[in-house]
Formats: structure tokens, C-alpha cells, sequence
């Protein structure tokens, strides 16, 4: 006997009953990015591994895990599965010659990304992502938008209690200065450093920053701040946001810890924290990007986004409460003797459905009591069963039972039961 096949790893279904909240978040994730003009396109799910070596950075934590996957072509080439967004994004911004649409351009997109990590509550292989970006914009209100769009989706979809986790990184200008800073007061800590700490000094010294290692806390309590040491450019842009936030009754904390784990943030990055989302605070998380399309060949175009997961966002519903609309059931059921009577069931399944009736047929191929298909409607929560028998067919009746209280069953003519069935259930 052969082994059962199983889903990978880290690659869940998606069963009915968890759809229902995907399909509550894209419903409300396409009604909030309406609201604040966003256009919606598609970018392939495979890209040269080149544009996010080059984009994304060589530091970025899913490279010095090696959390990419990446295929090797015949030519020599390599592509991989994108493991995020935003490069394909400012890819298709100068590929497409949008910088000559007007601007700012605001695109979104809703779709699966792929990363080889360690499985955990929130963070899958396989994940969904509602991505929203800003580009040809450099403007400190253009950060807010982003970053009120993603709490405007929180809010419809019922979430209390939410704040904003608020830093600036800096930029090529005064982030240098910083991090040599930061890494001297690291080496003088180095003994204390987790192995994974250690590597992330050498390549990527800022997301040392977000360690959570066991002693972290206090060593980096005495780290220096980098908004003490930002350009007057930077400086400006960060009390913008902040000045702007304020004006908008945002309640927001500074938190000089925050940073993201991809090597082309610059300035403003932030999070929206839920508590209790297994070791995750954070429900999603977005800043700026100004220097990334140069990174990829292109023109200098400010940008600034987020990217907000489904399943993280599923998850934080069910902590918090919030439960999707529920399904809605098919409102008929046709039950049938077999035969005549099965060829007449299949006929009126069709002009049903063809007159926007939701309709279940009964399947029997080799007979089926009443009861049963009866069983059926209820276990489908139908609110009438049309019952075609040999006599109804004869007659050119069916029987119309109303699958609640007392049952009543009333013959209506095969021909006029459309427009009877839209009467009652428009009641």
C-alpha cells in the first residue's frame, strides 16, 4: 500500500469554513483601497532572482537564512518565487514607463508570496498578502496615508485596541554614521550576542536591533538611538509624520527598535501591534523606500507601502472576537424519484440557477429515499425543498416544502415557480 501524499510543510489548505475570513479581509481590503484611490494590478509570483539580490539586499534577513526559492534554468539564469512584493512593484513601475502617469501612482495588489522559513502562528511558506504602495511620492503625508489605510482596514473589519509601533531608519545620508555607532556599542556587548545576532552584526547590523534573544532587552536599553543622529532631511520627514499622526488623534509609540527585516527601508517604517498573535505583536508592517528604484536601474522614485498578511490578519480576528459574515446558504433544494422525474430535477436546477436562484440538486443515481433528501435540505440549511414526483410530473407540478416550522408543502405549477420562488424569498 502506497504512502499518503501530504500538503508541504508550511503550505496550509484553505478549508471553507477559514475562507470565509479571507474572503470578509479582500472584500474589505478592496472597499478600503477604493476609498484612498488605489489602482489594482497583478505582478508574477516568479521574477529574476537578480531584482531582489539587487532590491531586496544581500543583507535582508531571507537571504542570510537562505529563505528564498530559487530555480536554476537551463540558459544559467536564476528566478525565484517572490518572497515579497514591493521589488515587483518598482519593477513594474519603470518596466511600464509609469513614471509618466500621474502622480503620485498608487497600485495594490492581493496575492501569495513564498519564503522557506521556520513555520510558526502568523508565518507560513506559502502566505497571502494585501500589498499597497505609494510611489513618486516623497511627501510625509503620503507615509500616513499608507499607514491610516492599514489601520481603516482594521478598524472595518472590527479590530479594537490597535496602535502604530513607530521609527525612522534613516538614509544613505545619516544611516551610516548610525550604524557605525550602533555597531561599536555591539562590539563591545559581542560576548553576549546570540549566535543568529552575531551574523546579523556582520550583514545586516540594524536588525540586531529586533532581537529577541533572551537578555536583549537590557543590553539594547543602553544602544544608541537612531533618530539622535538623522540628517535635517530625515529629521524633518520624521516630525512630519509624527506632526501629522497628532493632527489625526493617532495614538502611535516611538519605538527606536523598530526596523524590518529588507535592506531598502529608509526613513519611516511602522507596524500596526495587536497583543496575543502568538510571539507576533505586529499585525502588519510598511515604510519608505526611496532608494530602491534606483537599486533596480531605474530613475529615482520616492515610495513608500505595506504589506499586510491574510492569515496573520485571519489569526488577530479570531483572538480579538471578530467573526466574518456567515456563508450564505443555497435557499433551494430538488429532490426527485429518478427517471423522468430526475431529467425534469436537472431541467429546473438549470432555469433556477439561470434566474439567479441559488439551487442544491439532490443527487441519486441509483434511488434515494425522501427522507433522506429531506435530511439533506436541512443539513444545508435550504429554505424550501421542490420535491418532483411521478404524479407532479404528470400534473406539471412540483411540490413547494418549506423546510421550517410546520413544514407546509404547496403544489406550484413547474412553469410559474421562478417567479413564485422570487416572490417568497425576496420576503
Amino acid at each position: 500500500m502506497s504512502t499518503t501524499i501530504q500538503r508541504l510543510t508550511g503550505m496550509p489548505d484553505v478549508l471553507p469554513d477559514e475562507r470565509r475570513y479571507w474572503d470578509a479581509i479582500i472584500a474589505a481590503a478592496e472597499a478600503v483601497t477604493w476609498r484612498y484611490g488605489f489602482q489594482h494590478i497583478e505582478t508574477p509570483i516568479i521574477e529574476a532572482t537578480e531584482l531582489f539580490s539587487r532590491g531586496v539586499g544581500e543583507g535582508s534577513d531571507f537571504f542570510v537564512q537562505k529563505e528564498m526559492y530559487t530555480i536554476k534554468e537551463d540558459d544559467g539564469s536564476s528566478i525565484t518565487l517572490r518572497p515579497e512584493f514591493t521589488a515587483g512593484f518598482v519593477r513594474a513601475y519603470i518596466q511600464n514607463s509609469m513614471k509618466a502617469w500621474p502622480r503620485p501612482v498608487k497600485l495594490y495588489t492581493i496575492g501569495p508570496s513564498f519564503r522557506r522559513e521556520r513555520p510558526q502562528a502568523g508565518r507560513l511558506r506559502q502566505f497571502s498578502q494585501i500589498n499597497c504602495e505609494i510611489l513618486g511620492e516623497d511627501d510625509p503625508a503620503a507615509d500616513v496615508e499608507i499607514m491610516m489605510l492599514a489601520m481603516s482596514l482594521f478598524r472595518d473589519l472590527g479590530f479594537k485596541g490597535l496602535t502604530f509601533q513607530f521609527n525612522s531608519t534613516g538614509c544613505r545620508v545619516c544611516r551610516p554614521g548610525y550604524l557605525a555607532l550602533l555597531v561599536a556599542y555591539l562590539n563591545d556587548h559581542y560576548d553576549k550576542l546570540a549566535g543568529i545576532d552575531k551574523e546579523r552584526l556582520t550583514k545586516n547590523p540594524l536588525r540586531v536591533l529586533d532581537s529577541k534573544a533572551t537578555g536583549m532587552d537590557e543590553l539594547l536599553a543602553g544602544a544608541p538611538h537612531i533618530a539622535d543622529h538623522l540628517c535635517d532631511d530625515c529629521r524633518d520627514h520624521f516630525a512630519g509624520v509624527r506632526e501629522l499622526l497628532d493632527a489625526l488623534g493617532q495614538s502611535y509609540s516611538i519605538n527606536f527598535r523598530l526596523v524590518r527585516g529588507i535592506d531598502y527601508y529608509t526613513k519611516t517604517v511602522f507596524e500596526v501591534w495587536q497583543e496575543g498573535i502568538g510571539a507576533q505583536a505586529a499585525l502588519c508592517g510598511g515604510g519608505r523606500y526611496d532608494g530602491l528604484a534606483e537599486d533596480i536601474g531605474g530613475d529615482s522614485t520616492p515610495g513608500v507601502g505595506v504589506g499586510i498578511g491574510v492569515e496573520r490578519v485571519s489569526l488577530g480576528m479570531k483572538e480579538q472576537g471578530v467573526a466574518p459574515p456567515p456563508a450564505t446558504p443555497l435557499p433551494v433544494l430538488i429532490a426527485h424519484f429518478g427517471g423522468a422525474t430526475k431529467t425534469a430535477a436537472v431541467q429546473l436546477a438549470d432555469r433556477l440557477r439561470d434566474a439567479g436562484i441559488g439551487t442544491r440538486l439532490a443527487f441519486a443515481r441509483h434511488g434515494r429515499s425522501l427522507k433522506s433528501q429531506m435530511r439533506e435540505a436541512d443539513n444545508h440549511h435550504a429554505r424550501y425543498a421542490l420535491i418532483i414526483g411521478e404524479n407532479e410530473l404528470a400534473e406539471g407540478l412540483v411540490a413547494a416544502r418549506l423546510m421550517m416550522g410546520d413544514k407546509e408543502q404547496t403544489p406550484v405549477a413547474l412553469a410559474g415557480v421562478v417567479d413564485w420562488l422570487r416572490e417568497r424569498l425576496a420576503a
